[in-house]
C-alpha cells in the first residue's frame, strides 16, 4: 500500500500544511511578496544541495523545467492569495482541485491511462469541493475562481514534473522553479513592496525552508509514481488544515461544509484503493 512515492507524497502534505499556516500568519505581507522570499531561500538552498552532490545545476530538458518554474509561480502566487483571505480548510480543498487537472492534463502531456471508474472518483471529489464552496459564505466567487485557476496551473506543473522524471534530478527540478519565480515575483513585489518587521522575518524564512522540504519530496513523488495515484495523495492535507486552523485560528465550519469535505476525502482514498487494485495485477 505505502509505496516510495505514496511515503514521499505524505511528508510532502505535511510540510506544505505547515507552511500554509505561517502564510496565514503574516496577512499584511502581499502573497506575491512571500512568493518572492519564499524563492530567494529555496534558490540558496537548492543550489548548496546540487553542488553538495556533484550534480549539474541546469539540467538537461531546460524548456519543461522553465515551463514547470512559470506555471508554479502563478499556481502559488494564487494559491497565497486564497490562503490570506479565507479559512485554511477551504482555501487548502479548493487547492485539492489541482489532482482531478493534473490526471486529466496528464492523459495528453504525459500520455498516462485514467480508467473510467476513476473518473467517477474524480467527480466525487469535485462535488465535494462544490459543497464546501456552497455552504462556506466566507468563499467569494472570486476567491473561488483564484483558487480554481491555481489548481489548473498547479496540475500543468505536476505534468512537467512527470515529464522530466528519466532526465532531471530532484532537485534540479526543485531548483528551477525559484530561478524562474523569482525575477518574475522581484520584478511585482518591487512595485508594492511592505516592509516585513520583527517575528515577520522568521515566519517568512520558516516559509522557506518548508518549502524547500516539502518541493523535494513532492518531486520525488512524482517521479515514482503514475500522476493519478499519487496527486490524489494531496488531498490528505485536508486533515491537516482542518487541525491546524482550528488550533491556530478558531476556524470552525457548518455541518454541510464537513460533510463537503468527508466527500471529497472518499473520492481520493477510492481512487488510491483502485490504483493499488490495478497494480497488484499487473
Amino acid at each position: 500500500m505505502f509505496t516510495k512515492g505514496i511515503q514521499y507524497m505524505l511528508l510532502s502534505t505535511f510540510f506544505f500544511s505547515l507552511m500554509n499556516v505561517f502564510v496565514k500568519m503574516i496577512p499584511n505581507i502581499p502573497a506575491v511578496e512571500i512568493v518572492f522570499f519564499r524563492s530567494v531561500i529555496s534558490l540558496v538552498l537548492s543550489y548548496l544541495f546540487l553542488k553538495a552532490q556533484g550534480v549539474n545545476i541546469w539540467g538537461n530538458r531546460k524548456k519543461y523545467l522553465i515551463l514547470r518554474g512559470m506555471s508554479g509561480a502563478i499556481a502559488l502566487i494564487l494559491y497565497f492569495t486564497t490562503l490570506q483571505a479565507m479559512p485554511l480548510a477551504s482555501a487548502v480543498t479548493i487547492q485539492f482541485l489541482s489532482p482531478i487537472f493534473t490526471a486529466i492534463m496528464g492523459i495528453y502531456i504525459v500520455k498516462e491511462k485514467v480508467k473510467p471508474l476513476q473518473w467517477i472518483f474524480f467527480l466525487l471529489a469535485f462535488a465535494g469541493v462544490i459543497m464546501i464552496k456552497g455552504f462556506d459564505p466566507r468563499v467569494t466567487p472570486l476567491l473561488f475562481g483564484l483558487g480554481i485557476t491555481s489548481a489548473l496551473f498547479s496540475g500543468l506543473s505536476y505534468n512537467f514534473i512527470r515529464k522530466v522524471k528519466l532526465t532531471e534530478h530532484p532537485l534540479v527540478v526543485v531548483f528551477y522553479f525559484p530561478l524562474v519565480t523569482l525575477p518574475i515575483t522581484g520584478v511585482i513585489s518591487y512595485f508594492d513592496w511592505v516592509q516585513p518587521i520583527g517575528w515577520e522575518w522568521m515566519i517568512l524564512i520558516l516559509i522557506g525552508v518548508l518549502t524547500q522540504f516539502a518541493q523535494y519530496f513532492m518531486t520525488k513523488a512524482y517521479q515514482a509514481e503514475e500522476l493519478s495515484k499519487v496527486a490524489s495523495l494531496n488531498y490528505i492535507g485536508i486533515i491537516y488544515a482542518l487541525g491546524l486552523g482550528f488550533v491556530f485560528f478558531g476556524e470552525l465550519f457548518n455541518a454541510m461544509t464537513y460533510v463537503g469535505m468527508f466527500v471529497m476525502l472518499m473520492g481520493v482514498f477510492l481512487n488510491v484503493w483502485y490504483k493499488n487494485r490495478i497494480a497488484e495485477k499487473v
